[in-house]
Parts: structure tokens; C-alpha cells; sequence
């Protein structure tokens, strides 16, 4: 079923690539054939999530469910292995129901559509397959392919700087990919018998919590992951990355790629080597509060719309990293503490990325429509376009944490768990919240609110397909804002499992 899941995008996407469709012109559909070509693109993309929700009403909140395992390399201890628990199931959810909007989204395809699905599809395909692996060679695998998928992306159907911003982002993830590889061989030499199957380095972590090879194996993953979540210093690939991208690619970059990273920092960080984190966590969450505090005061400082929304993301993927922090430190007495942050820390992944995702597409309806994405060039949408004000305030205030939206469930976990552990750092995170409110109130007011420009006297409002893209997007995030436990009853399973040993 997990196989299925993977592996129909990716076929779909080999089809595509080599479907004798002609060349269509741009911003234009191209006839009815590419027409077709788009929305079996579409329901081909809803495959997967529907498998995936199906795979969810299976789940028994346990270990590692539904395991599909095939010889593959054996003289390496390399097999293909693939499986789901309460961590990589909703981050598989997330990941399949963002690849179905950003796919629907309309987008300037460059004459080039049959190569645009082929590029998404492949790209649902090697995610999925990334939070479903349980052997770290097929997980090094998907994570190396991913970076292909969203180069292409960037390169072909961004606009402004695109090609130099696609080529930086391949650069600077390509060296965190490098440096990944090499901790996972160090990890990988380390096994006895020699393996890659994650259950089994999970079981028994083969490195002891100190020593330079341990601390250099640690070095090589957490520069990897850090790069892709991105913490700040890290962090200078995404803002052009994204501010060049077309918007459905940065709603997969925002949403599912950076959660990568993070997903790697519980999965492998934590659960393989729990010693060498422990010792390593309260500089991981100094590391985690510079970049909450860092990316909302940066955010708080841009003009640009696109990349005020991709600094925002170095601020929420900093509450993740704290949370991740609060719940592997080495502290006695505050086990129920630390279950809190790991599940806040998780929700907020499936938060961030449908929230954030949601954003980066409004901001492509914005651009398409008034080709800037200065906020200081509009005022007064609202009056014009109240479907587009109104999907950009849902998912403002769910970024800044309003109640009865998910950010304040993921948020209001990660800081009552940080708090329990490292207080001081969770005060000084605190400051974060207050200045994204800041951040996004402003953009608000700037963009929808006051009197209306007579430029923007004819700016049309959302499509029936935008809207209800949008709302594939933000429905999920009121639905865990309001009613949280079918959520949250699958990760705890995880959280209880990670830090329980």
C-alpha cells in the first residue's frame, strides 16, 4: 500500500515526461489536451492521500505499521524498507494534500506543461518516499532527488532571478546533503552486523553519547538537516528560493522540504544517537531561539510580501528546533514535559506547512494579478477582492497563533514544554510570537486594508479553482485548531515511543 503510495506519482511523472504533447503558449492552457494533461495530474496526486488517509484509519498507534521490506542491496545491508508511525503519518498526510492543491494551483506553465506535472509528480513521489523509509540508504536516496525536483522548479518556472536562485539553493543543499552522507556512513560503520534499517539502529543506537568519531558523525547530520530546515545561519538559500519560485513550488518547499530537516532531526538525531542530543540540546535550542527571534525581527523589516512570508519560516521552523531541544534534553521528572514539546514541536511542522503553504499560493494569486509583490504598491483589496482578504486573514492569524487555529495548538505544546525545561530560552521565544503578530497585522493593513488605489480598481478577486485550493489548505488548519485529538492522539503514540526508548 506505502509502495503504491510512492510509486504511482513517480510512474505518472515518467509517462509525462515522455507523452508526445506539444508545446503550448504560455499563460495560456494549450487546448483541451492540456487541459486533460492537468487535471489527471490532479487526481493522479490525490492517490497517494487517499491511500495515506486510508493507511490512517488502519493506524494503531504502536511502532512501525504497514512495513513493506524487499531485498535490495545485501552485501551492504541495504534493503527497501517502508513504514509509518505516529511521526511519518501525518507529515505523509501533509505532504500528499499539499502536492494535490499546489498541482491544481493555476501557474504560468511556460509552454511547458506535460514537464511542469512530470516535475510535481516526481517530487510528491520522492517526498512521500523520504517520510515513509525505514533504511537510511533509500532515505539518503529520496532526500538527494528531492533537491532535482525543486531545481528544475525553480529554474524553469520562477521568474525575477530565478536561475541564480535555483542554482543557490541546489549549491547550499547539496553541501548539507554531503555532509548528511557522511554521517550516515559514520553511523552506518558504526552497526554490528553491518546495516542501514532504521528500526534496527533505533532499537540498539550503535554510538556511545561521547567521543570525537560519535561528535563527528552528530556534526555531519546536524549540518545536513540544518540546512534543510534552515536554522539561522543557514538559512540565506531560502529568501531568494522563494521570493523566485513559482508560488505551488514554494508551498512545496515551505511546506514539505523544509520539514525534512526537522522530521530528520527526530527520526535519525534523536532516536539514533538520543546520548550525543541530549548533550547537544541546550545549544540546539539557543541555535533554535536566535532563529525565532532572528527571522521575526527580519520579517518584520521586508517590503516584499514573498519574502516576508519566507523569513517567517525561519521564525516557526525555530519553535520546532525548540521543541525538539525542550523534549531531548537529559533532564529527570519532566517526562510528561518533554512528550508535550515533541508533540507540539510535530504539530507544528503539519501546521507550519499548510499554513505557510496556503500564504506562498495567495501570494502567487497577488502576483498574478498585480505583478509586484511590493505590499507598499496595494491598500484596499478588501474591498475588491473579499474571498482572497479573507483567505489571507485566516491564514495570517493562524501563523501569528490566534486560538482555535493550529498554530496556537502546536505553539501554546512547544512552549509549555520548553518552559518546563529551559525556561529562559522559552521566555525569549516568547518575543517571537509577539513580533510575527506584528509582522503579519502590518501586512494587513498594507495590502487590504485603507482606500483603494485606482490601479487596483479592477483586481480580480479569487477563481472558483484558487478558492478551493485554499480551502483544501485551511480547512485542515481549523480543523486541528478547534477539535486537535485525532492529531494529536496519533503523534503522542510517536512522542511516547521516541523518548521512552
Amino acid at each position: 500500500m506505502l509502495t503504491a503510495a510512492i510509486f504511482t506519482p513517480l510512474v505518472a511523472a515518467a509517462i509525462y515526461s515522455l507523452a508526445p504533447l506539444g508545446r503550448s503558449r504560455p499563460n495560456q492552457s494549450g487546448g483541451q489536451s492540456v487541459a486533460a494533461l492537468r487535471w489527471t495530474a490532479v487526481a493522479i496526486s490525490a492517490v497517494p492521500l487517499a491511500i495515506i488517509v486510508y493507511a490512517w484509519s488502519r493506524f494503531d498507534g504502536g511502532g512501525f505499521e504497514l512495513v513493506e521490506s524487499a531485498r535490495w542491496i545485501p552485501t551492504l545491508g541495504v534493503g527497501y524498507r517502508v513504514g509509518v508511525d505516529g511521526l511519518s503519518l501525518p507529515l505523509s498526510a501533509m505532504t500528499a494534500l499539499i502536492f494535490v492543491v499546489s498541482v491544481a494551483y493555476p501557474v504560468d506553465w511556460r509552454g511547458r506543461p506535460k514537464q511542469y506535472f512530470a516535475l510535481m509528480l516526481f517530487l510528491e513521489g520522492v517526498s512521500l518516499g523520504l517520510f515513509l523509509a525505514l533504511d537510511l540508504f533509500l532515505f539518503f536516496v529520496f532526500w538527494d532527488l528531492s533537491l532535482v525536483g525543486m531545481y528544475f522548479l525553480i529554474g524553469v518556472w520562477g521568474h525575477g532571478d530565478a536561475q541564480r536562485s535555483a542554482l543557490k539553493f541546489f549549491i547550499y543543499t547539496l553541501a548539507g546533503s554531503l555532509a548528511l552522507l557522511l554521517g550516515i556512513i559514520g553511523l552506518y560503520l558504526a552497526t554490528e552486523p553491518r546495516t542501514f534499517d532504521m528500526a534496527a539502529i533505533i532499537e540498539q543506537p550503535p554510538l556511545p553519547a561521547g567521543g570525537l568519531y560519535t561528535n563527528m558523525v552528530f556534526l555531519g547530520l546536524f549540518l545536513g538537516f540544518a540546512i534543510k530546515t534552515p536554522t539561522v545561519p543557514f538559512h540565506t538559500w531560502l529568501p531568494p528560493a522563494h521570493v523566485d519560485a513559482p508560488a505551488p513550488a514554494s508551498a512545496i518547499l515551505a511546506g514539505v522540504l523544509l520539514k525534512m530537516g526537522t522530521y530528520g532531526f527526530v527520526r535519525i538525531l534523536m532516536q539514533m544517537m538520543p546520548g550525543t542530543f541530549a548533550r547537544f540540546a541546550f545549544p540546539l535550542g539557543v541555535l533554535a531561539v536566535v532563529s525565532i527571534v532572528y527571522g521575526a525581527l527580519v520579517a518584520l523589516a521586508q517590503t516584499n510580501m514573498k519574502r516576508m512570508i519566507a523569513y517567517t519560516s525561519v521564525n516557526h521552523m525555530g519553535y520546532v528546533i525548540l521543541g525538539l531541544a525542550a523534549a531531548g534534553a537529559a533532564v529527570t521528572g519532566k517526562g510528561e514535559a518533554q512528550v508535550l514539546a515533541l508533540t507540539g514541536a510535530t504539530v507544528e511542522m503539519v501546521a507550519h506547512g499548510l499554513i505557510t503553504g496556503a500564504l506562498f499560493l495567495i501570494s502567487g494569486s497577488i502576483l498574478q494579478r498585480g505583478e509586484t509583490y511590493e505590499m507598499d504598491q496595494f491598500g484596499g483589496l478588501a474591498a475588491r477582492a473579499p474571498a482572497l482578504t479573507g483567505a489571507t486573514v485566516l491564514a495570517a492569524f493562524a501563523s501569528l497563533g490566534l486560538p482555535a487555529l493550529a498554530g496556537f495548538v502546536a505553539e501554546f505544546q512547544v512552549f509549555t514544554g520548553a518552559l518546563s525545561v529551559f525556561p529562559w530560552l522559552a521566555a525569549v521565544g516568547l518575543l517571537g510570537i509577539v513580533i510575527t503578530a506584528a509582522v503579519f497585522l502590518r501586512m494587513l493593513q498594507r495590502v487590504f486594508l485603507g482606500p483603494l488605489r485606482e490601479r487596483w480598481s479592477a483586481f480580480a478577486d479569487l477563481s472558483a479553482v484558487e478558492l478551493a485550493a485554499l480551502a483544501g489548505m485551511l480547512i485542515p488548519v481549523v480543523a486541528i485548531g478547534v477539535s486537535p485529538a485525532w492529531l494529536l492522539e496519533v503523534i503522542e503514540s510517536a512522542a511516547q515511543t521516541v523518548l521512552g526508548g
